[in-house]
């Protein structure tokens, strides 16, 4: 069997924990990757499990970014999987956004998953059926008011995984999109959650789970004739005009 070796960030949060798991569960060793190191690295020792590591993380960074990739090899013998998850919500107003924070957005937004592509890149060229999915938002299909620094970057890193595929594609690298809308995870507090499934085509909002599905499947080989697409779940958020 080909071994299946998969690097997620964010992955001390509810939706790149559940990600985590999954991948796990289908078979992958799994490099749980999280700025907040003392977060992963307990969550990953209660797992007791051999085949997933913790590792800290700050996607901002190109030389953190090499060393991720570097443990995970060492410990693995290869990285056959990206998952780009690590987000960071912010809200303002065009009136009251600062460019520090704008800045600060697209740098952990975007920008941290081109650096993630580009400290990956050798290893999923080596790999049979490699695959990497971004984590983008119904915020780069729609707009919504106050989020023009976190929504502007999901757009581009919804444009960087269209541009990655047809670039990475004759290297026999997939790279797709999932656009999440509102999950259940400690990004949206309890007053926002409550709001949002209130005015939610299905009465609810997501789980982090049926993101981890998601991802599961994009990076499986049953979804081997698939790259640069954009699955989206979000429980008909999207179709919702109010």
């Amino acid at each position: 069997m080909t071994q299946r070796v998969a690097l997620v960030t964010g992955a001390a949060g509810g939706q790149g924990w559940a990600i985590a798991k999954r991948l796990r569960a289908r078979g992958y060793s799994v490099g749980a990757c999280d700025l907040r190191a003392d977060e992963i690295v307990t969550a990953v020792r209660e797992l007791g499990d051999g085949e997933m590591i913790a590792i800290e993380l700050d996607v901002t960074s190109a030389e953190q970014w090499a060393a991720a990739v570097d443990k995970v090899v060492d410990r693995f013998g290869s990285l056959s999987t990206l998952v780009n998850n690590a987000g960071a919500l912010h809200r303002a107003s065009l009136a009251d956004e600062t460019p520090e924070d704008f800045e600060n957005s697209w740098r952990v937004n975007c920008l941290g998953a081109f650096l993630g592509l580009r400290a990956t890149l050798d290893q999923l060229r080596a790999a049979q059926h490699a695959a990497v999915v971004n984590i983008c938002s119904t915020g780069a299909m729609r707009p919504f008011p106050q989020h023009c620094a976190y929504g502007s970057a999901k757009w581009a890193l919804r444009g960087l995984t269209q541009a990655a595929a047809a670039e990475l594609g004759p290297s026999g690298i997939r790279v797709n999109a999932v656009f999440p809308g509102p999950i259940a995870t400690s990004m949206l507090d309890e007053a926002t959650q409550t709001r949002l499934a209130d005015t939610a085509m299905f009465g609810r909002i997501g789980q982090p789970t049926e993101i981890a599905d998601a991802v599961a499947f994009l990076v499986s080989e049953e979804a081997s004739f698939i790259t640069g697409s954009e699955l989206v779940v979000d429980g008909g958020q999207c179709l919702q005009i109010r």
